[in-house]
């Protein structure tokens, strides 16, 4: 499984974990930081773009890069998986605005989600889920809707048979939530923010549901029987990163 991180301490956290169960090997690549893409997609079973803090909008190369990356991606076909930053990357390459709202507001925090009808039709999904955003996506033309929210409407849109973006965090543990709060606390005056301590509350109270939709929405996005492989990790324990091979 490709998996492409932003920042040197970032990690692939509970979608990590669960694909690991599912007897994945992890190739972790940071662009970011000068990691190559790979050129061949064919011993991959999918590929999943996570957040950071930059721009779908930015100048950097990497960021151009992964764009163009992620249109060969969906043009391939192949699974494709984008969360928050990750999910913004997939609408630019469909073609699709990315921007902030006029107002400012933001989501950080715990925020309500509502399930359209595909999204229901698809799978049940939480209530309240998690996020650390700033900017939105429109729906990229030929994508559908699953589910929507207050503050930034689209919130999760699938396209094609198994091209999913995710507005919201489900990858995150508690441990990385503790360390997103006090690295990020300068954040929470942005309108809209949720203090930090809002964010502990919001894990005990809601991330039981969330931890239960992931199961099923990886089970749908890969297609792969929902039971681990024999010899995989224990739940809770650290995903492992397979050797890097050179780019083809």
């Amino acid at each position: 499984m490709l998996v492409v991180v932003h920042q040197a301490h970032s990690t692939p956290g509970r979608i990590g974990q669960r694909l690991s169960l599912r007897g994945h090997g992890l190739d972790i690549r940071r662009p970011a930081l000068g990691d190559p893409l790979p050129a061949d997609l064919a011993d991959y079973a999918g590929v999943v773009i996570f957040g950071g803090p930059m721009s779908a909008n930015d100048s950097h190369g990497f960021i151009r890069e992964e764009t163009d990356f992620s249109a060969r991606v969906l043009a391939e076909g192949r699974p494709l998986l984008g969360i928050c930053l990750g999910a913004q990357i997939m609408a630019r390459a469909l073609g699709a605005r990315v921007a902030p709202r006029e107002d400012g507001a933001c989501e950080i925090g715990y925020y309500p989600l509502a399930a359209t009808d595909a999204g229901r039709a698809l799978l049940d999904w939480p209530g309240h889920v998690y996020h650390w955003h700033s900017e939105g996506f429109d729906l990229p033309k030929g994508a559908e809707l699953l589910a929507t929210g207050e503050t930034f409407p689209n919130q999760a849109f699938r396209y094609g048979r198994n091209a999913f973006a995710l507005q919201f965090h489900p990858e995150v543990t508690r441990e990385m939530m503790s360390v997103w709060i006090v690295r990020g606390a300068h954040r929470f005056g942005q309108p809209g923010a949720q203090a930090g301590e809002t964010h502990l509350q919001g894990w005990e109270r809601y991330d039981g549901a969330i931890d239960r939709w992931l199961d099923r929405f990886l089970h749908i996005w890969l297609g792969e029987a929902a039971a681990a492989q024999p010899g995989a990790l224990e739940a809770g324990s650290t995903p492992t990163e397979t050797p890097r091979r050179p780019a083809r």
